[in-house]
């Protein structure tokens, strides 16, 4: 588990700069009502979500390869309402600042999903490949 644990830390701290690109980019040209103030704290919160719940996964799947696809999904669940909860409290907080959290928040969110999803795929399937020695 180690090596795969670093290995998609390594990717996914090169994914996370490329992607904080464009945010740097959007809040340097873009008016400041468009870009939320919480955009550099999202980036990091998603990806220490993305590291905790892989990590959990990575436990999971070593413990019980069978049930990797039943913990992915009731995490990956786990994780939205969690996302969901966030959301609301940030727009009962802040309701000026709701419109561009919500969109910055649903844009890194499915990048990051996206990311975690096709990671996740591929180790299973390296894990799954018998080894032919």
């Amino acid at each position: 588990m180690g090596y795969q644990y670093i290995s998609f830390l390594k990717k996914l701290t090169i994914f996370s700069l490329l992607l904080a690109i464009p945010g740097v980019i959007a809040a340097y040209t873009l008016p400041s009502e468009y870009i939320t103030p919480t955009l550099p704290f999202l980036y990091v919160f998603f990806y220490s979500a993305t590291t905790l719940v892989h990590y959990l996964l990575l436990k999971i799947s070593k413990k019980k390869p069978t049930a990797f696809i039943n913990y992915f999904m009731l995490l990956t669940f786990g994780k939205l309402i969690f996302y969901l909860s966030v959301i609301l409290v940030y727009i009962i907080l802040y309701k000026d600042d709701a419109k561009s959290f919500v969109i910055s928040f649903l844009i890194l969110y499915l990048f990051f999903t996206a990311f975690e999803v096709v990671q996740s795929l591929k180790q299973t399937r390296k894990a799954n490949v018998p080894n032919d020695n």
